[in-house]
């Protein structure tokens, strides 16, 4: 893509996930999170092959985007489309906050009793994460920028293809200007 290509896509609508526990889904994300529940869709639908019926919700963000969820009532469908959330600290979904609001979500999830291994906290550099796993086994990622990141975005972006370019040649050093010690 170059520069001057339009990005086509106005903003994330949702992502959608497998539930195998609609209502602990909903407790955590409208109760605990406190992003509200915007949509079920009950629905009977010829899909791959099959006619299934599932529930599909939606709990929205500040931008209107929105985290769904599907759950299937006929168990054999559950099991082909719900596979387990995997292990990984490297699969989850990241959201932007603000600091204040980061705080509030930490002390919403510590009032639910939610606490390690569940909940940790990351210092990136660029941003400070709070991390969350949800009663899927989801992770949730709630990440601040550092302001001192900002200024240094429109290098970032120039600098992109450059860098992935080099990693991908074998040229694995740090570039993370806020982890100095670790980029030289």
């Amino acid at each position: 893509m170059t520069m001057t290509q339009k990005i086509l896509a106005n903003r994330l609508h949702h992502t959608a996930y497998v539930t195998k526990d609609l209502e602990a889904t909903r407790a955590f994300y409208e109760d605990v999170l406190g992003f509200p529940l915007m949509a079920t869709y009950c629905e009977k639908d010829e899909l791959f092959g099959k006619e299934r019926v599932y529930c599909h919700v939606f709990f929205e963000l500040a931008d209107g985007s929105a985290l769904a969820f599907f759950q299937f009532a006929d168990p054999e469908d559950q099991a082909e489309f719900g596979p387990e959330m995997p292990a990984s600290p490297f699969i989850h979904v990241a959201l932007h906050v603000d600091a204040d609001a980061q705080d509030e979500l930490a002390k919403r999830i510590a009032a639910a009793g939610i606490t390690e291994p569940q909940t940790y906290v990351l210092e990136h550099g660029y941003c400070r994460s709070l991390y969350v796993t949800d009663p899927n086994g989801m992770i949730i990622e709630f990440t601040h920028d550092d302001p001192r990141a900002a200024p240094l975005d429109a290098d970032r972006r120039a600098a992109a293809h450059g860098e992935l370019a080099r990693w991908l040649a074998g040229q694995h050093h740090n570039n993370n200007p806020f982890r100095a010690e670790e980029a030289a």
